[in-house]
């Protein structure tokens, strides 16, 4: 994937560039071998969880306080689950395991319709449900007004197509659009958004802490839920960059990006 097939190593490359402008180019090579070990690891990991048992499900990825999200669903509320596309994220939709009512994970279809329906299958196979992010709004509304309570997990970190009204802040200290919906419908409809604080334990096994980012959306500042989630996202990738999705072209309207 490195050297042969070169997998975006051009956009790996100009990413840690980015971000590392102070690193050494021999320190961004030590990640950029680790990201690239740690992106085929969950690769395979998305094939090994098609025939994976809930035991060796919930042995590989724990929940080190389901309780946050349980307290939620006792109070008869939806939740929204806020992560960046670091660690472990697909194995997040495991969490259907631990509560009574629905896990749905708002994806983006893939543009490759082989991996689009493998991801699908293995998101699927432990009890998550799926909710296309072209029908979010109209669908947790809709199931707010009916009652219908669940938990919705976000991968926020994407970068959006550029609007007029695109919200841009810094972000790794780079000048980045950010996806701002799960704030938005959290502070419309008043649902509690939490941060998932995924890491590595070691290979093949990983844990998530939940972060309250707010329980009453409605009474926080335009922003304040997005801002919280980038800081913590930051945090993360500082801990351990090479577990971030580097592949992924985060900063393409990045002026700066351009650049390089």
């Amino acid at each position: 994937m490195q050297y042969i097939l070169k997998y975006r190593r051009d956009i790996i490359r100009k990413n840690l560039n980015l971000v590392f402008p102070k690193l050494s180019e021999k320190e961004k090579l030590i990640i950029e071998k680790k990201a690239y070990k740690h992106f085929c690891d969950l690769f395979l990991e998305i094939i090994k969880s098609l025939g994976m048992s809930k035991k060796e499900m919930t042995k590989r990825f724990m929940f080190k306080n389901i309780e946050v999200i349980k307290e939620f669903e006792d109070d008869n509320r939806s939740c929204f689950i806020m992560c960046g596309h670091y660690s472990s994220w697909e194995w997040m939709l495991s969490i259907s395991y631990y509560i009574n009512i629905p896990g749905i994970g708002i994806y983006s279809p893939l543009e490759n319709p082989y991996f689009d329906k493998l991801v699908k299958r293995m998101r699927k196979n432990h009890k998550a449900l799926l909710l296309s992010r072209y029908h979010t709004v109209e669908s947790i509304t809709k199931n707010e007004n009916n009652k219908y309570k669940a938990v919705y997990g976000f991968a926020a970190d994407q970068s959006p197509k550029l609007r007029k009204k695109t919200y841009w802040t810094k972000f790794m200290g780079i000048e980045t659009p950010f996806f701002t919906g799960a704030e938005r419908l959290a502070r419309k409809l008043n649902i509690p958004v939490v941060f998932a604080d995924i890491k590595r334990v070691k290979r093949g096994y990983y844990e998530a802490e939940f972060k309250v980012l707010s329980k009453n959306p409605i009474k926080t500042k335009q922003f304040e839920i997005t801002n919280k989630f980038i800081e913590l996202v930051e945090n993360q990738i500082k801990s351990d960059p090479s577990e971030y999705f580097w592949t992924h072209n985060r900063f393409k309207h990045s002026k700066s990006f351009k650049s390089l």
